[in-house]
């Protein structure tokens, strides 16, 4: 029986070779390149073209697709999927919305793609599915991409490796300040407002003929930003200087309005133009919301009659109420005044990332058109050079025509015989096979001659254009002047849409008069519930609170007052009496309104009345003297006055007046029950600290201060809310930081001196 042989085992497979690495170096290196693919082809713009790559490969694909301005529309569907299975992979909703961006012509200064269909709308409302839209290229658009096919640019593989796409386009026009851009990257950010083309076309001039103009001379021509909802810029001079010298500022710009006058003393303002990505549906809720909650008093409806152009009607309250003055308040508390931030955050010509002014940008952007240009130029040389070769063959051919017809007819190799018979190039031989019958007329010899001096004619001056600097800088000039003529300040698309104008002086503006000034009773429970009753209540006992809770603080004003409050946290906080819950229920919790802590508790509740001074002590027995205007906070945030150690909190706060006199003295009182006076003028003035110390305590810390003239007496308030006095207080005179002795007989077991100081 014959053996069977076993069936030889295959090798085993070779392990796939693992490399030990530290995470966080593994980790770093994998962040940094994703970091750097974000910043480079999703976050930035590229200098010379203002584009980011999206956008750059929507406007070459839809060239490629022949969707020029002339000819017809096509589904954007069929654009999103032309741009992503060629060039861009990622999704499809990104493409689209990248496009729709590009149609919009409340969100770019120039439009790129024209167009039909539902595309969005100022309001916010979004842009129709692509399967219903249709788009095309803009004539701007061509302008970018205007000379791609004559090697003006480099190109680059495709992700999948099947094609080809320009790094970057020739841009006819600076479109980087012309469109502006927006985005965030890893780490870096951009955002730059769109400008006025023929502005920035005649900085590119002054550029060229001045090389070493300032910032303060281009902005001469360019006035600033220019948006395409139109406002009015208020930034001062001085700052925007700065802003576009360093590429990083911002820019206030604010609705433009007019006054209607309705007669019998009635009017009003009509807003025809809002600040630049406000969308208007949310503008008008909000302040909408503002006159339902009182917060904007001198405004009492809003409405929306906008068609095609926006038209915002604002009706005041009072036909009393300057337009002007009642405009400062909506600007202050809405969108309709907005910051444009300034960050020229860009890709350079060497792809890296980095911050640049004005100057920088239009001299990159001038760069690259001067190698736009000699690219160019080089390769019109190469094709005249080319051309040349094969009119110089049809030349040798008309001289020779019976030879060139015998060689033709009776040679077996036509072709070789004619490059040695005549000493031609393999392309002067080919073409010359080629050439048709009807070209031997005699009147087509005499065109090519035509043809073959003016090619000479264009390769001499082509050739002096590239040996000379100034005749290339001289064409580049000629270039911009003619795209300027398209994006002329006469026309619709090139007209300045927004007004530059000074920043206005609000300190002119006296806002007390949006207020209906009333009385009112603002009323802050122990646990932080506060609102307004109207009048001023006498009776504070009759006031009622929820259950559990109990009178706080209790301070008649006026609604155009305004009320300070003072923390446990050593804060301050400042609200508008105007702005206060009205009087049904019990009101609102205070720290929907301020910050405060939810361990936290207010000291001190009173009216702003500027100039005075403010006693500020912590319960360690700490404490200064502070300007009540630097106790201000503009924000709910609240404002930082009194540093507090650790363990102690805030315990006093006093006005004492507008300045300590020589009989003033303060009296302090520690939860030891002891009593110390001293003169009020060892406390220093300070804006913001710890303070000094008052009174030293072995247990306890301070309960109450206050300040007193030295000929009234000290007072405070009993149990029984009557005001009692001591006039013999001597004894109980020091120094600062000394214990003190107990206090006199009657004073409160709470020890404190009450709400009358």
């Amino acid at each position: 029986m014959a053996r069977t042989r076993k069936p030889k085992t295959p090798p085993p497979d070779k392990p796939e070779e693992i490399v030990l690495e530290p995470f966080d170096e593994a980790l770093s290196q994998r962040y940094l390149a994703y970091a750097l693919s974000t910043i480079t082809s999703r976050a930035l713009p590229d200098v010379r073209d203002g584009l980011k790559p999206v956008h750059r490969r929507i406007l070459y694909a839809m060239r490629q697709m022949k969707l020029n301005p002339a000819g017809g529309f096509k589904k954007s569907a069929k654009v999103v999927g032309e741009v992503m299975g060629n060039f861009h992979p990622h999704g499809d909703a990104a493409i689209y919305d990248a496009m729709v961006r590009l149609v919009q012509d409340f969100s770019v200064r120039v439009p790129l793609v024209d167009g039909q269909g539902n595309f969005g709308n100022i309001d916010g409302d979004n842009a129709a599915a692509m399967r219903y839209t249709e788009s095309r290229l803009t004539a701007a658009a061509q302008l970018l991409l205007d000379g791609i096919d004559d090697d003006t640019v480099d190109f680059r593989e495709t992700y999948d490796g099947e094609g080809r796409e320009p790094v970057v386009l020739p841009a006819a026009f600076p479109n980087l300040l012309a469109n502006g851009a927006s985005g965030i990257a890893v780490g870096m950010a951009t955002s730059i407002p769109p400008h006025n083309v023929a502005e920035l076309i005649d900085a590119s001039l002054h550029l060229i003929k001045t090389p070493k103009a300032r910032t303060e001379t281009l902005l001469k021509y360019v006035k600033g930003p220019d948006f395409p909802t139109g406002g009015v810029c208020i930034e001062d001079a001085a700052s925007m200087e700065e802003a576009y010298a360093t590429g990083r500022g911002g820019f206030r710009v604010r609705a433009r309005w007019h006054m209607e006058d309705l007669g019998r003393g009635r009017y009003q303002v009509v807003v025809t133009e809002i600040p630049y990505q406000v969308q208007k549906s949310r503008l008008i809720e909000k302040i909408a919301e503002l006159i339902q909650s009182k917060k904007m008093p001198a405004v009492a409806d809003i409405r929306d009659e906008s068609a095609e152009d926006i038209r915002l009607i604002l009706e005041p309250r009072s036909g009393n109420i300057d337009a002007a003055v009642m405009m400062e308040s909506v600007f202050k508390q809405t969108d309709l005044e907005s910051r444009f931030s300034l960050n020229l955050n860009v890709l350079g010509a060497d792809g890296a990332p980095r911050v640049m002014g004005l100057r920088e940008v239009l001299q990159a952007y001038l760069d690259h058109r001067k190698e736009v240009l000699v690219r160019r130029t080089k390769f019109r040389l190469d094709k005249i050079a080319r051309r040349l070769e094969i009119l110089d063959g049809f030349l040798i051919a008309y001289l020779n025509l019976d030879e060139v017809i015998r060689i033709i007819r009776y040679e077996d190799e036509p072709k070789a015989e004619l490059m040695k018979t005549f000493k031609l190039s393999d392309n002067q031989a080919e073409a010359i096979l080629n050439m048709r019958l009807r070209s031997l007329r005699k009147l087509e010899e005499m065109e090519i001659k035509t043809e073959h001096k003016n090619l000479k004619a264009e390769q001499k001056a082509l050739k002096a254009l590239l040996k000379s600097d100034d005749a290339q800088w001289k064409k580049i000039a000629d270039e911009l002047r003619e795209v300027r003529k398209i994006f002329d300040p006469k026309s619709d698309l090139g007209r300045r849409r927004t007004e530059i104008a000074d920043a206005p002086d609000v300190d002119d503006v006296d806002l007390d008069v949006l207020v209906e000034k009333e009385p009112v009773t603002v009323v802050l429970s122990e646990k932080g519930w506060v609102r307004a009753l109207k009048g001023h209540i006498e009776d504070a006992s009759s006031v009622k609170y929820k259950d559990g809770d109990r009178e706080g603080f209790v301070v008649p004003a006026m609604t155009n007052d305004r009320l300070m409050l003072f923390a446990t946290n050593g804060k301050f906080y400042a609200l508008d009496v105007a702005s206060l819950p009205g009087g049904r229920g019990h009101g609102e919790p205070i720290r929907l309104m301020a910050d405060i802590g939810n361990d936290d508790a207010v000291v001190a509740a009173f009216l702003y009345e500027g100039e005075r001074k403010l006693l500020l002590a912590s319960s360690s027995g700490h404490g200064f003297i502070a300007p009540e205007d630097d106790c201000v906070s503009n924000t709910r945030k609240g404002k930082q006055v009194l540093n507090i150690a650790a363990g102690a909190e805030a315990a006093v706060c006093r006005p004492v007046g507008a300045a300590l006199g020589k009989r003033d003295m303060l009296a302090v009182v520690g939860d030891n029950k002891k009593f110390l006076v001293f003169p009020a003028a060892e406390l220093p003035e300070m804006t913001r600290g710890k303070g000094v110390v008052l009174q030293k305590y072995q247990k306890g810390g301070l309960s109450d201060a206050k300040v007193f003239n030295a000929g009234d007496g000290l007072t405070w308030t009993d149990r029984s809310g009557r005001t009692q006095t001591i006039e013999d207080w001597k004894p109980y005179l020091g120094k600062r930081a000394q214990a003190g002795r107990i206090a006199p007989k009657g004073f409160p077991t709470s020890k404190k001196f009450g709400r009358d100081g």
